[in-house]
């Protein structure tokens, strides 16, 4: 089933057109390797997509439906999430914690609310398990490795059920044991049925989860094809301009 569906997406910052025409879609359970430069409209394409930015024209419709993004939370709202390369986690907190972050569960005690940090403990450990992830609800992410930061942040997806997950350079500056735990925790979401897009410019990462690649060159796709059917080398030449189109 087609989840998300973009037609004709454009994007204008006065006169610099960030985005031109572009068309994709994703299926469900689907991971995407959206590919391109510094300054191809990547990063602007998630914003349109989770609700940060507004196109300038063109259409998005969301499990057959038509829908208007004003802000994060519309996206949020249908089953959308991002990952930011950042990850937003605070490191003072439990992995539990962060998860649970704006969204805490609580227990009355009398007219008094309290958090209820068993159910969240329990609730992210299961989260975890989901994901087939050692991390520790209990631990505090300060002391965590790159890709334990990952499953946490991953981890706040699962808890409000994301039908489509985006994630921003999620090997970006970890080890290579850690790469694998990020790309594992990715194929359990493709296992889950949630829909993956992932932008990165590590190639072989890219490739050894992604069942199509998308690659983007001065605002316009030039490529949207199986992963089985391109490579590095053809990749490569896109992004450079080497090849116009694929």
């Amino acid at each position: 089933m087609t989840v998300l569906k973009l037609e004709n997406i454009s994007k204008s910052f006065g006169a610099i057109q960030a985005l031109d025409n572009v068309n994709l879609s994703l299926e469900a359970g689907e991971v995407l390797g959206l590919m391109g430069d510094n300054g191809a409209g990547k990063s602007t394409l998630i914003k349109i997509i989770a609700g940060n930015f507004k196109q300038s024209s063109g259409a998005i419709s969301f499990e057959n439906q038509n829908v208007e993004f004003s802000k994060p939370m519309d996206a949020r709202d249908k089953g959308i999430e991002v990952v930011y390369q950042d990850l937003a986690l605070c490191d003072n907190l439990t992995a539990a914690s962060n998860i649970f972050l704006t969204r805490e569960i609580t227990r009355n005690i009398g007219f008094v609310s309290i958090l209820n940090f068993s159910k969240m403990f329990q609730r992210a450990k299961n989260i975890f398990k989901e994901l087939k992830s050692e991390t520790l609800p209990e631990e505090e992410v300060r002391m965590m490795s790159g890709g334990q930061r990952q499953a946490v942040a991953i981890g706040r997806t699962k808890l409000s059920k994301a039908k489509v997950v985006l994630l921003d350079e999620p090997t970006a500056a970890i080890s290579v044991r850690q790469v694998a735990e990020v790309l594992e925790l990715i194929k359990q979401l493709k296992k889950q049925g949630v829909a993956v897009v992932i932008i990165s410019h590590r190639m072989p990462d890219v490739f050894a989860v992604s069942d199509r690649i998308a690659v983007l060159r001065r605002g316009q796709l030039v490529a949207n094809k199986k992963a089985s059917n391109s490579s590095p080398e053809e990749v490569t030449a896109l992004i450079t301009g080497a090849i116009e189109r694929a």
